[in-house]
């Protein structure tokens, strides 16, 4: 099961990196979604249905997880507000440029396979990479035009984890992910338990915003498939049993798990991509990366 999991996890990986070469300065469909990103959801405590195998679960707490994913405009203006603060700065990480940030470190279990993380500053973003959709001047990042409402992407675990700590947030662990994606019936899928080509961003499924023979696949604004008709194309309405939209598709969305699991210390990510195929949109599939890595395909969400 073990060789079979690390082979599953070599598949996905290939498809969250495969996919990088996306042009983001071509014309991008500008649709508003109508959901509002700076909504949050409660979802309450009690006992739900984990993993493929449907192990049942008790989280014994309320907590309250973002509707959406975090924004381009809502990233930008917080890395704007901490560089003005001296809270991050420009710098380069392993000989490209970067935003920076401090991260107080991991504990080392010396686990196979395992990164140490010391205290150090890290990288949050690439800069000047054009499959980014934000631009930095030298002084100061803007959007780049028609991006402000997708999801941010190309951000490490480090730019995630210091967004949420910057507002005094926290990333969901992988158990509270899991429950506000899928509720407790067991569902695979957040509305329910199959999946239609207009119910998420997924690889090819034929979206407004995707273009494979001249742009590539590229992410749809938060909150995208919500029932509405945008130009003639329906979407059907697709949030999670607590209202949470993008559960699935868009974006891999990064976990504050920091525990080495089944030998890899690499952070662990949820709920598929535009880049990814549909059975990987399913609420248990899980990815992985190095906390610095960055995709075009990932983002993140708060916990609270």
């Amino acid at each position: 099961m073990k060789n079979l999991k690390y082979f599953l996890f070599l598949a996905i990986f290939g498809l969250l990196t495969a996919c990088a070469s996306v042009n983001l300065d071509a014309p991008v469909p500008m649709f508003e979604s109508g959901i509002d990103p700076n909504t949050w959801a409660i979802v309450p405590a009690g006992e739900f249905l984990f993993s493929q195998y449907n192990d049942p679960v008790n989280i014994n707490y309320d907590y309250e997880i973002m509707v959406t994913d975090v924004t381009v405009a809502q990233y930008v203006d917080f890395v704007n507000r901490a560089l003005s603060e001296g809270k991050v700065k420009v710098g380069e990480f392993q000989g490209k440029p970067a935003l920076l940030g401090f991260y107080p470190g991991d504990p080392f279990h010396g686990i196979k396979h395992e990164i140490r993380i010391d205290p150090a500053d890290y990288i949050l973003l690439p800069l000047n990479d054009p499959a980014s959709p934000f631009i930095f001047d030298g002084k100061k990042f803007s959007v780049k035009a028609g991006w402000e409402n997708h999801p941010i992407s190309n951000v490490s675990w480090f730019g995630a984890w210091s967004y949420c700590n910057y507002y005094g947030w926290r990333l969901p662990s992988e158990k509270e992910w899991e429950k506000a994606a899928r509720g407790v019936d067991g569902r695979p899928y957040p509305w329910g338990w199959e999946i239609a080509l207009n119910n998420a961003n997924f690889y090819a499924s034929r979206d407004p915003f995707e273009d494979m023979s001249t742009f590539g696949s590229r992410t749809s604004p938060v909150g995208f498939y919500n029932g509405k008709t945008y130009d003639g194309y329906l979407t059907l309405d697709s949030p999670s049993p607590y209202g949470l939209y993008d559960m699935a598709g868009n974006v891999w969305q990064w976990l504050g798990d920091v525990q080495p699991q089944e030998g890899f210390s690499d952070r662990l990510m949820h709920g598929g991509s535009k880049d990814t195929y549909d059975k990987d949109l399913r609420a248990w599939v899980w990815n992985s990366a190095p906390p610095m890595y960055y995709s075009p395909g990932v983002g993140f969400r708060c916990a609270r």
